[in-house]
């Protein structure tokens, strides 16, 4: 018997007017959330600023990194609406290294691939996993460690997993069939698929059909929200010229 597509209408539904209306109804106090980016580079800079004017705390953040003061995951941090980091490189940020020295903030701190591999284990419905990476420091602590056959030892690391995704992408058709743009895929697909629910801020959205299905980066399947931001801010973190 053949299988009727999905409706058009089912697929209109997934574009949100606005970022504060994609994530109304759907962010709550004390949630997980995994946030795409890799420090300014594709993160989701209208749907912080809407989580911001949301209000929510006590919130958990996946994210590489806390942006920077005043922008990206920086700006909840000043107006302390995150409770805890889940992070890999935390520099660049005075409040946030404020806030951690002065124990208002918590952190848990993984070597970068580590933070990929959880959430990409999240997604891949993949409990937990061994990496030689951390074994013998504080990375190891309070672990589970184990030697193999190949005389290493490795630590267990645990998958990652999210309340709601906030990612970034270049463009969408209105099924969620994501593309990113060279270094902007960063972290927002294992995201995005670690998330229970995932809400896309995209700068182009086309029709069904008009991208490519080998070109698609991330299925639709994993996306229920986007949002058209086709004007974003794109800081650059540290500008270098010659004198």
């Amino acid at each position: 018997m053949a299988v009727s597509p999905p409706s058009a209408r089912r697929d209109a539904g997934k574009l949100y007017p606005s970022a504060q209306a994609a994530l109304q109804g759907l962010v709550a106090d004390g949630q997980t959330l995994a946030v795409g980016g890799f420090g300014l580079c594709g993160i989701p800079e209208a749907l912080i600023a809407a989580l911001r004017d949301s209000g929510v705390t006590g919130l958990t953040a996946i994210s590489n990194n806390a942006g920077v003061d005043g922008f990206g995951l920086g700006q909840l941090l000043a107006t302390r609406q995150i409770k805890k980091m889940i992070s890999s490189y935390v520099g660049e940020n005075k409040e946030f290294e404020r806030q951690y020295l002065a124990g208002e903030l918590e952190l848990e701190f993984n070597p970068q691939g580590t933070l990929a591999e959880r959430l990409r284990a999240g997604g891949a419905g993949i409990p937990g996993f061994y990496t030689r990476t951390g074994y013998g420091t504080i990375v190891a602590e309070g672990k589970e460690t184990r030697q193999f056959d190949d005389g290493h030892w490795y630590v267990l690391e645990t998958a990652l997993k999210a309340d709601v995704s906030l990612v970034k992408a270049w463009k969408a058709d209105r099924a969620g069939n994501l593309v990113f743009r060279k270094t902007a895929r960063n972290f927002n697909p294992a995201c995005a698929m670690a998330g229970k629910v995932c809400v896309a801020e995209v700068e182009e959205v086309v029709e069904v059909g008009q991208i490519d299905p080998d070109h698609v980066h991330l299925p639709g399947i994993y996306v229920d929200r986007i949002v058209h931001n086709p004007t974003p801010e794109k800081r650059i973190e540290q500008r270098t010229v010659r004198a």
